[in-house]
């Protein structure tokens, strides 16, 4: 081997527990951002997929006969006149 590579040899072996730490909290943090990435994806296509359900649903209607009460008001009406 020559000089150069046993002199950088020596360093690296000095400094690999830095090193080995450094490359740890770099693979931490890229799942922890992986994990967020991944978990906003999936809450925006739930939320999307629950809007696209609820603008899709038919409306509930409720009809009702008013008749009985539009006679009542207009008999108010005719009486205070």
């Amino acid at each position: 081997m020559s000089q150069a590579k046993v002199e950088r040899y020596k360093k690296e072996k000095a400094n690999r527990k830095k090193i080995m730490a450094k490359e740890k909290a770099a693979r931490i943090a890229g799942r922890v951002c992986a994990w967020a990435i991944l978990i906003v994806i999936v809450g925006w296509a739930g939320y999307t997929g629950y809007q696209y359900y609820e603008d899709n649903r038919p409306s509930k209607t409720f009809y009702t006969d008013v008749s009985a009460v539009s006679d009542y008001l207009s008999g108010l009406n005719t009486e205070t006149e």
